[in-house]
């Protein structure tokens, strides 16, 4: 017998929702999974549409549901009430929810005498293995991460070095807030939304988060990473690409050449069956052996000190993890980031970021942008 499951979200921001219900909803909801078949209780506003693309779901009218337990002498029916009428209607106690259920109602529901409780881990495990649509939805994103990513290369190929290097396009500063602007106008008009773009410069590509600011210089590598999500399905693509606009130091080469390497080395290890700590390793041990050593040096990291990837899907970063203390082994149908990074004050930072899909003999690469250093 199947388990109770029970999600309260809206599913804008909620993966677990919107993978369950496959349509976008801005304020929460409720969704069981009772015996098998799946429920959602929609207000009057959302039913319609649901009835339409919530095809999957039985959708419930929550004010017809409000007027029946009235009618049976209810006093105001909250959200946990008509949880437990629904569950009564089906012989259930007991439900199933995901870590960031709202405790709130968790306790509402546990004094109205249903048995709640957490799901470690994965709420919907089968989330983690793509099916092939799926890939070509996260292919689709992949794709308008690429032309954010070829509008901005473009304006760096655009642009010139004036006075103390700083880079000038269409007779104004280059800066990473302006680079970021275009790749956000290049990703919306191809049907996604880029938020947090990394355009980080010189020392600031040495932290691999820092989102980036002020005006870019020719001469140093230049992170520019873009993650978006597509308007119409929810999935995520990711790309990042290291360039120098002008010509790079031969530290700055040798650096990219290392981390190109890595990429490679991680794609031939992966496959279904691969333990991921044992990619994490392998690239760890590339770059040891090549002399980039990882180590806090006054007071900061620098080397190789992130991971080597994540899964990747209705979240940019899911909870696969290909790092030091991952658990995870590698199934055909995950769909990862490899993306081998290193940062150097005072020489910067390179990461190459593509995406492969996990498959029984190999992985095959999603992205198709191609990889320079120099324009």
């Amino acid at each position: 017998m199947s388990e109770n499951l029970l999600i309260f979200a809206d599913s804008e921001h909620d993966a677990n929702m919107l993978y369950a219900v496959r349509m976008f909803v801005p304020d929460p909801f409720v969704f069981l999974r009772l015996n098998g078949k799946s429920i959602v209780v929609m207000s009057d506003l959302e039913l319609d549409r649901a009835r339409r693309e919530a095809s999957s779901c039985r959708v419930v009218s929550a004010s017809s549901l409000i007027r029946r337990l009235t009618r049976e002498g209810v006093r105001n029916p909250d959200t946990a009430t008509l949880i437990r009428y629904l569950l009564g209607q089906h012989g259930a106690r007991k439900v199933l929810v995901p870590e960031n259920f709202p405790l709130g109602l968790a306790k509402r529901l546990q004094k109205l005498g249903v048995k709640v409780k957490t799901r470690e881990g994965s709420f919907f495990p089968e989330r983690e293995r793509k099916h092939a649509d799926e890939v070509k939805k996260i292919s689709a994103a992949l794709t308008m991460a690429e032309v954010g990513l070829a509008e901005a290369i473009q304006a760096l190929r655009n642009s010139r070095a004036g006075r103390n290097r700083r880079l000038i396009y269409r007779n104004a500063p280059l800066t990473s807030e302006r680079l970021q602007g275009i790749v956000a106008i290049a990703v919306f008009q191809a049907g996604g939304v880029a938020a947090n773009t990394i355009v980080a410069g010189g020392a600031q590509a040495c932290d691999p988060h820092e989102r980036g600011h002020g005006v870019l210089r020719a001469g140093e590598p230049i992170i520019v990473d873009v993650f978006p999500r597509s308007q119409k399905t929810g999935y995520f693509g990711d790309i990042t690409r290291t360039i120098v606009k002008g010509r790079a130091d031969e530290s700055v080469r040798q650096i990219y050449r290392a981390v190109e390497e890595a990429q490679a080395l991680a794609f031939g290890l992966l496959r279904s069956g691969a333990r991921a700590n044992t990619v994490h390793s392998r690239v760890h041990e590339h770059f040891e052996a090549l002399g980039y050593k990882t180590r806090k040096h006054r007071g900061r990291m620098q080397g190789f000190f992130h991971g080597t990837g994540h899964g990747l899907g209705l979240e940019v970063h899911e909870r696969l993890r290909i790092g030091w203390n991952s658990s995870d082994t590698l199934q055909e149908g995950h769909v990862v980031t490899v993306e081998p990074g290193l940062y150097y004050p005072g020489v910067g930072g390179v990461r190459l970021e593509d995406v492969a899909l996990v498959t029984k003999t190999g992985a095959r690469n999603l992205t198709r942008f191609e990889k320079l250093l120099e324009l």
